[in-house]
């Protein structure tokens, strides 16, 4: 990645996010709030499409237990238009884990929870310390999956990240969840 010319085409650019099995790859970007890039692109101009975005609440760097990335789900299959294949098409059986590739380093994550979440459930919840509590809702979103990823030793010291897009139903997401190995 050059990151260089990432940052000098836009200084929000945090990350990039590669999901092999539905070839998805773009920018993730972060603002102060999850307005900004509700509808602009990096190069901050006004699309409907938006970019793809960490909550405004989480560390920058993916330090926090739980990171949520958010993007829109797009019918031509752009953004997060094709993040539901992971589960309808059943791409999981092609490759169980996405890639977030940052200024300093690449790391690997392994899906081990997807669902169909309610706006506001506990999917979207921030977690202070990598605690017992962190532990159950590690476990308990992978019992919620639509699928069992087979995922073992999950626990309290994991880096989740949480993909989370828009579906037919306004109060509905499809989310994809995450741990860094």
């Amino acid at each position: 990645m050059d990151w260089e010319g990432l940052k000098n085409e836009n200084e929000d650019i945090v990350a990039w996010l590669y999901l092999p099995a539905v070839d998805l790859s773009y920018p993730v970007v972060q603002a102060d709030d999850n307005e900004y890039y509700l509808h602009r692109t990096i190069k901050k101009t006004y699309n409907f499409a938006g970019s793809v975005f960490i909550d405004s609440t989480n560390a920058f760097d993916f330090s926090d237990c739980n990171t949520i990335i958010y993007g829109h789900n797009m019918k031509n299959g752009s953004m997060f238009g094709k993040l539901k294949q992971m589960y309808e098409s059943k791409k999981y059986k092609d490759s169980k884990y996405l890639w977030i590739c940052t200024p300093n380093g690449k790391y690997r994550y392994e899906i081990f929870s997807m669902q169909y979440a309610k706006v506001g459930s506990d999917v979207y919840t921030l977690f202070s310390a990598h605690d017992e509590q962190f532990e159950a809702y590690v476990k308990k979103m992978a019992k919620q999956s639509k699928v069992d990823m087979k995922a073992l030793g999950l626990g309290k010291d994991d880096y989740v990240v949480t993909l989370s897009t828009c579906t037919s139903d306004e109060s509905v997401r499809f989310v994809v969840q995450a741990r860094w190995v």
